[in-house]
C-alpha cells in the first residue's frame, strides 16, 4: 500500500473546510437572491412586511442547503461532477422555492407569479458557475488523493490487526492506510497483515513522514506497554502529524467522551498538528495580505538598501541561502547581501559575530536593523515562510561546535509550523548569535511555546512588537 519512495505528495485537503465554505456561500447567495426577488415580486410594497420576507429568505436558504447536504451534493464525488451536481442542486432548490412560494402566496404575503420566473433564472446561473468552478478545482485534487487521509499504523500483531479490522468494517470512511511500522521482526509482528505491508521500523517513520505525506499516525499498542509506548511517542512527537493511540485493544476502558473515532476505531488523542483547518487558512490569509501591503509600503526602503549594497561591493544584491522550512523541507530564503561576495557562507557553517570582518559596512547596518530580512516578504508571498514563526536556521548552523539538532533534544519540533520572519523568541531578546547551548535552548523553548500558544491575536501582537525590538538593536550582528 502507499506510494513509492520519492513521489512527494501535496498537502491533505480537509474536505470539511471546503464543504463549509461552499455551504456558507450557497446559503448567503440564496438568502440574498430570495430577498431581492421577493421585493421585486411583491404586488404592493407599502404592505410588504420586511420581517416576513427576511424570515422566509432565511428559511428558504437553510432548507435548500440542508436538502442538498442530505442528497450528498457537498460530498467530494459531487464536487468533482460539476454539470451534473449543478443540475441536481438547481432542481432541488427550484422545487423547494416553488413550494415555499405557494405557501407564502396562499397564507402570508401576496406575491406575483414572476417570483418563480426570476427564481428559475437565478438558480441555474449561480449553480452552473459555482459547481463547474468547484469541479475544475476539486477533480485534479481528488485524482491525486488529496481529499483522502493517509494513515500510518505503528505496531504489529494482534493489536494492529484489530485496528485494521475496525477500519475496514467502517462504512463511508475515505482513508488510505499506508502500511505498518514496527521494530519487532518475529511472530508477534509479521511482515504483512493481509494487504498491508510493513514499510519499516518505527525510527524510520519520521524520515518517511518527511518525504511522503502522512496525515495521521495510529499507534496500535496496548496502553499497558507503557515503556514501549513512551519510547515510540518520544520518537514521533516532532512530526507535524496528528498522533493517536488505538483504544480498542486496551484493557483500560475510558468514558466514551474521552475517545475520538476514525470510523469504528476508538482513538485517544496524544499530539495534534499545531495548525490545520480554519486556523491554517486564517494564518495563511493574514500572511498573504500583510506581506503584499508591506512589500508595497516598504518598496522605497528596499530599493534604497539594494542600491547601497550594490554601490559598496561587487556581487548580487540578493543572497540566497538554504534553510530548514516546514517539516524539515529545504527552502531558499532571500536576504540582502551583507557580506563581501567572496566571503559569503551559504551553509552558515560559521556564525556571524560582532565586528565580523566578512560583513560590509552597509551589511553591519542592515543586519543590526534587520533590513537585510526584508526580501523574505517575497518568501512569505510564495508560501515558504510565515510572517511569524520560528526563525529558519541554516542547515549547517552550529552552537558549541555542534549542529543545532544534536545540541537540543526535540529541536526539530519547531519545524511543525512554517518558519517566520519574526517570532516569539526574537521579541524576547533571543535574536542574532546562537553560539552557545543556552542561547539555542532559549530560542527553541520560546519557539515551542509560540507553537503551543498560537492564535491570530498572538501573531498580531508579535508583528506589532517587532519594530520596537528592532529599534533597540540588541543581539544583531
Amino acid at each position: 500500500m502507499g506510494i513509492q519512495a520519492g513521489a512527494r505528495m501535496d498537502r491533505y485537503v480537509d474536505r470539511e473546510i471546503v464543504q463549509r465554505i461552499l455551504k456558507f456561500l450557497d446559503a448567503g447567495v440564496l438568502f440574498a437572491a430570495s430577498i431581492f426577488i421577493s421585493l421585486l415580486s411583491a404586488t404592493d410594497l407599502s404592505t410588504t412586511t420586511p420581517q416576513v420576507i427576511g424570515f422566509l429568505a432565511i428559511e428558504l436558504s437553510l432548507v435548500c442547503v440542508f436538502a442538498m447536504r442530505s442528497f450528498g451534493l457537498y460530498d467530494v464525488g459531487a464536487m468533482t461532477q460539476g454539470p451534473w451536481t449543478a443540475l441536481r442542486a438547481t432542481a432541488i432548490s427550484f422545487m423547494l422555492g416553488g413550494l415555499l412560494y405557494l405557501l407564502t402566496h396562499r397564507f402570508l404575503l401576496e406575491m406575483d407569479f414572476g417570483w418563480m420566473y426570476l427564481w428559475m433564472m437565478v438558480l441555474p446561473a449561480y449553480f452552473g458557475i459555482t459547481r463547474v468552478a468547484v469541479s475544475l478545482w476539486a477533480a485534479p485534487r481528488a485524482a491525486e488523493g488529496r481529499f483522502r487521509q493517509r494513515v500510518a499504523i505503528v505496531g504489529g500483531g494482534r493489536s494492529a490487526e484489530d485496528a485494521l479490522n475496525l477500519l475496514e468494517s467502517s462504512t463511508g470512511l475515505d482513508i488510505e492506510i499506508i502500511g505498518l511500522f514496527d521494530d519487532r521482526d518475529d511472530a508477534r509482528s509479521p511482515q504483512s497483515i493481509r494487504a498491508y505491508h510493513k514499510i519499516g521500523r518505527i525510527e524510520e517513520l519520521a524520515q518517511y513522514a518527511r518525504s511522503q505525506r502522512v496525515d495521521l499516525i495510529v499507534v496500535a499498542i496496548p496502553l499497558s506497554a507503557e515503556t514501549r509506548l513512551l519510547t515510540i511517542l518520544k520518537r514521533l512527537w516532532e512530526l507535524p502529524v496528528d498522533i493517536r493511540i488505538s483504544g480498542q485493544s486496551s484493557s483500560l476502558k475510558l468514558n466514551a467522551r474521552a475517545y475520538t473515532y476514525l470510523g469504528k476505531l476508538p482513538l485517544l488523542s496524544v499530539f495534534d498538528r499545531p495548525l490545520k483547518g480554519w486556523q491554517l487558512i486564517q494564518k495563511e490569509a493574514l500572511d498573504r495580505v500583510l506581506s503584499v501591503l508591506m512589500i508595497i509600503a516598504l518598496a522605497p526602503v528596499m530599493l534604497g538598501v539594494a542600491l547601497a549594497v550594490k554601490l559598496e561591493s561587487k556581487g548580487p544584491v540578493i543572497f540566497r541561502q538554504k534553510r530548514y522550512g516546514f517539516n524539515n523541507e529545504l527552502i531558499e530564503v532571500f536576504k540582502f547581501r551583507s557580506m563581501y561576495t567572496d566571503r559569503c557562507d551559504a551553509s552558515a557553517a560559521k556564525l556571524v559575530t560582532k565586528d565580523d570582518p566578512r560583513v560590509t559596512k552597509v551589511g553591519r547596518f542592515i543586519r543590526r536593523t534587520s533590513l537585510d530580512e526584508l526580501p523574505q516578504l517575497f518568501n512569505v508571498l510564495l508560501g515558504q515562510l510565515s510572517l511569524v514563526g520560528p526563525r529558519p536556521h541554516a542547515t549547517q548552523a552550529k552552537a558549541a561546535d555542534a549542529l543545532y539538532e544534536t545540541v537540543v533534544d526535540g529541536y526539530f519540533a519547531r519545524h511543525r509550523v512554517k518558519p517566520g520572519i519574526t517570532g516569539w523568541a526574537q521579541i524576547n531578546g533571543w535574536r542574532g548569535e546562537t553560539d552557545t547551548r543556552d542561547k539555542l535552548e532559549q530560542r527553541v523553548k520560546h519557539d515551542l511555546e509560540y507553537i503551543d500558544r498560537w492564535s491570530m491575536g498572538f501573531d498580531l501582537y508579535i508583528i506589532l512588537k517587532t519594530p520596537i525590538v528592532l529599534l533597540r538593536g540588541e543581539n544583531a550582528y
